[in-house]
């Protein structure tokens, strides 16, 4: 066995020449010194802030404790119709992947 390492090498987009590659989204090209995926670097950067953005709650009657007691106790019905309508919405496409294969 030979101790030679490999080396991931990339043709660089801008200049066509093939260039050491790291596999990093800031690697930059030895010939032009331009980025090797300028994609990436843009698509990590929105991966990253839609990563911290607020998730929106689940779209569940919100049950507040304020509210009167008849108030909570429709809203608990309302509720619960969802989740019985999600339940049968999961289980048909559940059934719907299962017989597909």
């Amino acid at each position: 066995m030979s101790d030679a390492s490999f080396v991931a090498t990339k043709k660089c987009p801008h200049c066509g020449l093939w260039t050491e590659w790291h596999q990093q989204p800031t690697d930059h090209c030895q010939h032009c010194g331009q980025e090797l995926e300028p994609h990436r670097a843009a698509s990590d950067q929105r991966r990253q802030e839609q990563a911290e953005a607020p998730l929106s709650p689940v779209l569940l009657v919100e049950i507040k404790p304020e509210d009167s007691p008849a108030l909570k106790f429709f809203k608990y019905i309302i509720r619960g119709g969802q989740l019985a309508f999600a339940a049968i919405v999961s289980f048909f496409v559940w059934l719907v992947t299962v017989v597909a294969g």
